[in-house]
């Protein structure tokens, strides 16, 4: 009843040792059953075979089909992730832009120079100090909202 699983590759030896278990396992429910005694003997075997083949065909059929519907909803999701990710940069990428327009060429020095060495931005006398509504001073929020680079 089981045919030898040889010469295959692995994936295909997977495939022919599931189908052998199988066939074994669904041909033991069937002797097993109280309300139907087919026996599988030699005899028979070549119709069992074929019946319980198109089952566990139609079991690989239904479990790919819920496997391709659950990668779609994944890939679904996914791209919503990107489109959000994509205006997040953008939005940064605009407030960056701003940033680098507002701040003084003796802030952007600076910062350059925190960036070289790798130290934490110090707060300068002008960041400590509001300043006129509108300048890089009063937005303190902003600045520590995304890099500047």
């Amino acid at each position: 009843m089981s045919s030898p699983c040889y010469s295959v590759a692995a994936m295909d030896l997977g495939v022919c040792q599931l189908r052998n278990l199988s066939i074994s396992f669904l041909s033991s429910l069937l002797s097993a059953d109280s309300g139907s005694h087919v026996q599988v003997d030699k005899s028979s075997s070549g119709a069992s075979v074929v019946a319980i083949d198109n089952k566990i065909e139609q079991a690989m059929d239904l479990v790919k089909s819920h496997l391709m519907y659950a990668v779609r909803e994944e890939v679904e999701v996914l791209k919503e992730q990107i489109k959000e990710l994509i205006e997040r940069n953008s939005q940064l990428e605009q407030e960056n832009t701003l940033l680098k327009t507002l701040a003084s060429p003796e802030q952007m020095a600076q910062f350059q120079a925190q960036v070289q060495t790798g130290s934490p931005p110090a707060p300068t006398q002008s960041a400590a100090m509001p300043g006129p509504p509108g300048s890089a001073a009063s937005q303190p929020a902003t600045l520590s909202s995304g890099p500047l680079a």
